[in-house]
Order: structure tokens, then sequence, then C-alpha cells
């Protein structure tokens, strides 16, 4: 799985040095190359209604997408100096409410231009929305599919991939579903594309923001995308207001406002393996830039998580035999979903008491059993109070250490066991 860092709120397009150095040291190793910094949606609507009065630079590129290129050279050059990959690109875009019908010839040129950008920058993939503004409903399928089609032979003479993206819609300033914001529809036009063009040219991003404020179960949505599903959008809003919030920020009495339980369980029922992009533009502006080290870092923890909690049954395969520490709840959970596909040889626990008893099958030993594990056995911890049994388990100078956690189990008990 390869981790992108999305630049909104981090990287300033014309002085962009502080802020990839601030991604790099906090251990992020790509960015997305997003030419929306160069050419926003607000900026947009101001060159459809100016015309040719060009304001400012950025002005001059929305009224000429040729210039594209050029207001991205520092960025690009400052990605190459500060070893930054740029896999992933992401076109300019409209804001949601538009209803022009001239603007898409602007978005047309502007995603050619993107396209283009993408063999300079090495991209592999680029996430250009459809066009919807000005379009019926009815419309929407044939007037993209010309579109995408076009695109198709630009971007095969680039080598890259084009992914297109789940759309809300703007109806009199609410939200609601848009273009390819049902799966199965979504892996139709998908299906379509690749059919027309022979080969598999077209993918899927899937915006979890999108999702949340549509109301949509993604574990479904991802279920319809399967192999299609080449990249997700992480970013957390409150399910109302379009924000790209850092994951697990917007809460409610200490509830996520997204459903992150049914899209963990969806990719790793897929086995996704694609780009997973952490969003948190909006997060990254609301903080002083005196503290934009600690919340870099925090950012890529949660990417980290969520790989960790994706893959986790990759991390169990890596093994040939398990044990496990913990005989509670999360080891109840961990044997109804994993105990016969992955056996552990036994648990172990530090309440005495029942050492020698049975839990679940297993049988409850001491953690100086440990000592006497067969060669390349991974230990997981199964117990919440995981940074001190690691370090118990450090001081005993045992290897194979891992974490198991069961927040986003197929599968779970609900009723809880008593403390001991």
């Amino acid at each position: 799985m390869n981790i992108i860092c999305a630049p909104d709120g981090i990287i300033d397009i014309d002085r962009p040095r502080q802020g990839a150095i601030d991604i790099v040291r906090s251990g992020f190793c790509d960015v997305l190359l997003d030419a929306s910094l160069a050419c926003t949606p607000i900026e947009l609507r101001m060159t459809s209604k100016v015309g040719q009065n060009k304001i400012n630079q950025r002005i001059c590129v929305s009224g000429n997408p040729t210039e594209l290129y050029h207001d991205l050279i520092p960025m690009l050059v400052q990605c190459r100096q500060t070893q930054l990959h740029t896999t992933l690109a992401y076109a300019p875009y409209l804001e949601r409410a538009s209803k022009h019908v001239e603007s898409n010839q602007l978005m047309i040129q502007l995603a050619e231009e993107s396209i283009k950008v993408c063999r300079e920058a090495k991209c592999q993939a680029i996430i250009i929305r459809p066009l919807f503004s000005g379009i019926e409903p009815e419309d929407e399928w044939a007037v993209n599919k010309k579109y995408y089609l076009h695109l198709a032979g630009i971007a095969r003479e680039h080598n890259v991939t084009i992914l297109l993206e789940n759309q809300c819609r703007d109806l009199n300033g609410h939200l609601i579903r848009g273009i390819c914001s049902n799966g199965k529809t979504a892996s139709k036009w998908i299906d379509e594309l690749n059919k027309e063009v022979g080969e598999e040219r077209f993918g899927f991003c899937l915006d979890v923001g999108v999702c949340n404020l549509c109301g949509q179960n993604m574990y479904d949505f991802v279920l319809d995308l399967g192999s299609r599903l080449k990249a997700v959008n992480l970013r957390d809003c409150d399910g109302q207001t379009e924000n790209a919030m850092l994951p697990f920020t917007c809460v409610n009495r200490s509830q996520p406002l997204t459903d992150w339980l049914s899209l963990i369980r969806g990719l790793r029922d897929i086995g996704f393996d694609g780009h997973l992009i952490l969003s948190f533009g909006d997060t990254a502006k609301s903080f002083s830039p005196i503290l934009r080290t600690e919340l870099m870092q925090l950012a890529r923890s949660v990417a980290n998580y969520f790989q960790w909690q994706i893959e986790i049954e990759n991390l169990l395969k890596k093994y040939k035999h398990i044990v496990l520490f913990g005989a509670g709840n999360m080891c109840r959970n961990f044997m109804k979903c994993y105990g016969e596909k992955y056996p552990p040889l036994y648990t172990c626990d530090n309440n005495r008491s029942i050492w020698g008893t049975e839990f679940c099958g297993l049988e409850v030993r001491s953690p100086d059993s440990l000592l006497e594990l067969p060669e390349g056995c991974g230990i997981f911890i199964c117990n919440i109070y995981y940074r001190e049994i690691q370090e118990q388990l450090n001081g005993m100078g045992i290897k194979n250490i891992e974490f198991f956690n069961d927040e986003y189990m197929p599968s779970y008990f609900f009723d809880r066991l008593g403390s001991k």
C-alpha cells in the first residue's frame, strides 16, 4: 500500500520548500501532485466571471491552461530535491455549485494539461472528476463517456491511469448524492470505459468525505468496486459540511462522525493495496505553523494506523506460528474472527490465577513461556495496555512483538467480560 500526503494546507505553491521539508521529516515519502493548488475552484469561478481580464497569476492559469505546468514547477523541483515522490496527481475541479456549462470546456483543457504534467512528475495515475456543470442528470453518462474516452488517448500517450471519483451535488446549498456516488453505477462506468479503450486505463478513487456527506455505506461501496478501487481519499468531516479534516477529529460525544468501521472492513475484504491519500487541509490550516511539525507527525501516525488496520491479515500471515498475550475480551474477538484461520499455539497473561486454565479453547500460560517459543513465532498483544506489555516483553528479550486490535473486526462479542 502506498501512503500519500495531500499538500493542501501544508505546501505553498509559490514557496513550497518548508512544506515539502515538513512532509518528508514526518515520514511521508509521497505527496499528491494537486494541480488545484495552482488553479483553485474559487479562482476558476472568478475566471468565468472576469473572462479575459486577469486578476493575478492564478487567474492567468485558469485563462490559459497551458500555464499549469509552469506554475507547478516550484513544487516539482522541491519534490525532487527532498526526494518526495509524486505517484498520484489530482486535476483541477469546479465548485460543487457550478452551473455554467461553458466551464466544461475549460475543465477539459485543464484535464489535458494535468495529464501531460504527469509524465514530467512521473505520476502513475491522476484523479479527474466527472463533468457536471450545467449537465442534466440524464445526460451525465453520455457527456462523460465522450470526455473520458477523449482523455484516454492522452493518458495512454503519457502512460497514466485515469481515476474517476464519487461526487456529491449541490442542491440549493444542500449536498446530495451526485455522479458515481453509487458503487454499482461507478463500477459500470469503469468497466464500459475500459472495454471501449481495450485496456485497463480507468480505475476509481473513493472519497471518504463524499461518502460521509451522502450518508453512504462504505462497506457496500468498496465491495461493489472491488479491484477497480485504486485509491482512497481519507478525510474526515461532520457529515454536513465539506471539509478535509484529519481522521478521528470530527466527533460527537466521543463517537466518530465518519463510519470508519465500514470503510476498513470493506478495504480488508477486497485486499486493498492501492494508494491511501491522507487529506487534512482544513486541519492543517487551522493549526499555527509553529505546531506544524507535531501535527505532521500525528498525521503520519494516523496514516500508518489505517494501513495497519487494513493489512492486519497480512501481518498474521507473516508468521508460521503465533501466540497471543492476553486472556480477555480482545482475545475472545480474535478467536471469533481469526482463531480458525490463524490458530494460536496458546495465550499468556500476567494474571497468575488463570495460568493452566483454558480460555476460548487456548491454554493460558505465564509470560515466561514466551522464552521457549519456536523461532520466527509472532507474539500478538491482545490487551489495551499495549505499550506497558511491550515494554515488559522487550525487557525479557522477546522478539517479533506485534499488536492486535479488535476495533474493526468483521464480527465480535458485544457483551464484555467482567474484570478479574
